[in-house]
């Protein structure tokens, strides 16, 4: 199978070099970037690197950001789409293992989960409030959608290429909540969902919602749920729920 790491990337030249090369050799046979028009030399230093990248010319938002690099995966043709924050917080170690366990037909949908107990978490650097919000969140979205995942907001996921053509993602958020919003769409089209533990780095210069910003993502997860719950009990119809034309 074709497997094509996305990293959708926004002034991230401080750690983008550090990130490709901590990628397992062998696990992927392209990378592709998508600057969402940083102010820094983050789309220089992809080109430097050899990675295939493109650049937005407006800062669009994180959720535009990955519509371009599933676009772009998909027209390649890749068959498993990797997408990995590219400010080195994941460790991408990990990547053969989410990959193969959709290639081994287990799962539509891999997500790696920084959450494998309290203590690690918080000891990696995970900003106390960032985990309790994360922990209220996954355990709501859990019951709401049937599942029982670590956590619902990880910037390391895998996807097959049918769960990205099931998915009626370009009609999703462009800010941060489309990676809610994808979950819960996966969730009512029936796709297979699961994740794997996976360590993560917290240090200044990897990339970090502020608290203003923390609470307009929760608030926004909270109605892609209520969306997600009034679609299933089949009192709405909302286009993001239907298939892609």
């Amino acid at each position: 199978m074709k497997k094509v790491v996305v990293l959708p990337a926004y002034n991230a030249a401080r750690t983008l070099e550090a990130t490709v090369r901590s990628l397992p050799a062998g696990a992927f046979s392209e990378i592709i970037l998508v600057d969402d028009c940083s102010t820094d030399d983050t789309y220089a230093l992809a080109l430097r690197l050899g990675l295939k990248a493109e650049r937005h010319s407006a800062n669009l938002g994180y959720g535009a950001n990955q519509k371009s690099c599933y676009r772009l995966a998909l027209a390649a043709g890749a068959d498993i789409v990797v997408l990995l924050h590219p400010d080195y917080q994941y460790d991408p170690r990990l990547i053969p293992f989410m990959t193969g366990i959709i290639e081994a037909g287990v799962c539509d949908v891999v997500l790696g989960n920084r959450i494998r107990s309290r203590a690690e978490a918080l000891s990696g650097g995970m900003p106390v409030y960032k985990y309790a919000a994360n922990r209220l969140l996954t355990i709501v979205e859990n019951l709401a959608a049937g599942q029982n995942l670590g956590e619902w907001h990880s910037g390391l996921r895998a996807y097959s290429r049918e769960a990205l053509l099931k998915v009626n993602w370009e009609r999703n958020s462009d800010g941060f909540v489309f990676d809610s919003q994808f979950l819960f769409q996966a969730a009512f089209h029936g796709l297979r969902i699961g994740d794997v533990p996976v360590p993560a780095r917290y240090f200044p210069e990897a990339s970090s919602i502020a608290l203003g910003g923390s609470l307009l993502y929760g608030f926004g997860t909270l109605a892609a749920l209520a969306e997600f719950l009034f679609n299933k009990a089949g009192l709405a119809a909302s286009r993001r729920y239907r298939r892609p034309e």
